[in-house]
């Protein structure tokens, strides 16, 4: 695909998200940064956590993840539907009750300081890696697609793509992040769908053959009953699945950041409901769309990329397609990658600022000099943490951050429960042991679990070190 052209999609749609950014962040102040003065309209929010929540790594991960995973993911995705009922009922009154702005001074009120900065620290390691990583894949694709041809190093490339997103969200934060995520929502199903009308036309006569077609494939397969040792079990994935949600959507700042800019509990339940719903049928799309380029691989005798992340924009950028596929690409890669960053920018930003440096107890004109210095802190920050994200090989990026997340947000999933199922107060000091101790537990259980066990440890770690937390924080608690 002709980089002059890839350049001009970038251009074009980075001066529509300019636009959104200048109509949103006028009159900003923190209050809007944070949670948009709580105006938001709900069905808005859900159409851009949508995008939040798919990222890039969806985008591209799960299309190639399909052949050695078949569709078994769609088990993780119902666990997914579980857990957004939970957070919807148990969660999101909790917060809206304490009326909070960063979810994690509720671990302040409830146990204590150390507590509170233990979790927002675990949210912004966590958050920061996963952001980089969804990141690193975007920025991987345009340098093979673009930056190559014009000579642009990879660091260069990385710049571009977060200075791009610093500069619409430092102004309006949450506020334009809503109207811009949505919009990249809108983008990126339009580009899957898309792609996939035009794929099936060249394999199958109909939409009936292509469904078909795609039910009848080896990579069709959704459960896994038979194999306790394999990690992709029914019980495992789909337990897994909704554990992920609560921490990854319901005790992660981000995610909740936009919920909380909703006008009152009422909007963000059906916020979450709707969103929740919508997730199933998203990832269908996704999965089907692997099948159809597997097949297309097969059919056209196209040699298999090294990395199952390389199959769709192989496919999407090597000519082997209409261009309007390969501009459908870019666009949808550009717009699940952004959807996903800005947002987490703007939630690590909010976390900082609010949690570690306190600027709700600065004067105005202070807090926002504080916030603003820490978004470009935690821009550059990003920008490091990619390009030291590239020395991993990893096949999947989307099962690498899936097992991250078992390791930071495991601390965050065992304080919340002990928060919330039990009246006890902590010795509040130890609770960073408490915190640090579980992922050293469950790493040397998964490096030894096939031997000692006899299975194989999946995504349930993070099930695992929420116990392990809970554990000891039963131990430290006070009497």
């Amino acid at each position: 695909m002709n980089p002059i052209l890839i350049a001009s999609i970038i251009a074009a749609y980075f001066l529509v998200l300019l636009i959104i950014s200048w109509f949103t962040g006028k009159k900003s102040d923190n209050a809007s940064f944070f949670l948009g003065n709580r105006r938001s309209p709900w069905y808005i929010v859900s159409i851009g956590m949508i995008g939040s929540s798919i990222s890039g790594v969806t985008f591209i991960s799960v299309p190639g993840w399909v052949e050695s995973q078949q569709f078994t993911y769609l088990q993780m995705v119902a666990g997914f539907v579980l857990g957004y009922i939970l957070i919807a009922n148990i969660l999101l009154p909790l917060y809206y009750r304490l009326n909070l702005t960063s979810i994690y001074s509720y671990l302040n009120d409830r146990f204590g300081r150390y507590s509170y900065k233990s979790g927002s620290i675990l949210f912004l390691v966590s958050r920061t890696i996963g952001s980089a990583a969804r990141m690193y894949l975007m920025a991987s694709v345009l340098q093979l697609a673009l930056f190559d041809a014009l000579n642009i190093p990879f660091y260069l490339t990385v710049i571009i793509c977060i200075s791009l997103i610093w500069i619409y969200t430092f102004r309006g934060g949450i506020r334009t992040i809503i109207w811009t995520d949505t919009l990249q929502t809108i983008m990126m199903l339009a580009a899957v769908i898309a792609t996939i009308v035009i794929i099936s036309r060249e394999l199958f006569p109909g939409f009936g053959a292509m469904v078909k077609g795609i039910a009848d494939s080896d990579m069709s397969r959704i459960f896994v009953w038979d194999d306790w040792g394999s990690s992709r079990h029914f019980v495992k994935q789909f337990f897994s699945g909704a554990f992920i949600t609560i921490v990854m959507t319901g005790l992660d700042q981000d995610m909740m950041q936009k919920n909380l800019s909703c006008k009152n509990l009422k909007d963000a339940k059906k916020n979450m409901y709707w969103y929740g719903s919508a997730f199933l049928p998203v990832n269908l799309l996704f999965l089907s769309l692997g099948v159809l380029l597997y097949m297309y691989e097969a059919k056209m005798g196209i040699s298999a990329p090294e990395r199952a992340d390389d199959l769709y924009p192989m496919i999407a950028l090597g000519g082997y397609l209409p261009t309007i596929v390969g501009v459908l690409f870019i666009l949808g890669l550009v717009s699940a990658a952004y959807s996903s960053a800005d947002s987490a920018l703007t939630a690590l930003t909010t976390a900082f600022s609010l949690d570690i440096l306190e600027v709700d107890k600065m004067p105005e004109k202070k807090a926002k000099r504080a916030r603003i210095i820490t978004h470009l802190a935690f821009t550059i920050l990003t920008v490091i943490v990619i390009l030291g994200f590239r020395a991993l090989k990893q096949d999947s990026i989307i099962d690498t951050i899936y097992v991250l997340a078992g390791y930071t947000y495991g601390p965050l999933l065992g304080l919340y429960s002990f928060g919330l199922f039990t009246g006890y107060k902590i010795h509040d000091k130890l609770v960073v042991p408490a915190a640090v101790l579980p992922p050293i537990i469950t790493g040397i259980l998964d490096y030894n679990s096939m031997t000692w066990f006899g299975f194989q440890l999946g995504y349930e770690k993070l099930i695992l070190n929420g116990a392990l937390t809970f554990l000891f924080l039963w131990l430290i608690r006070k009497k």
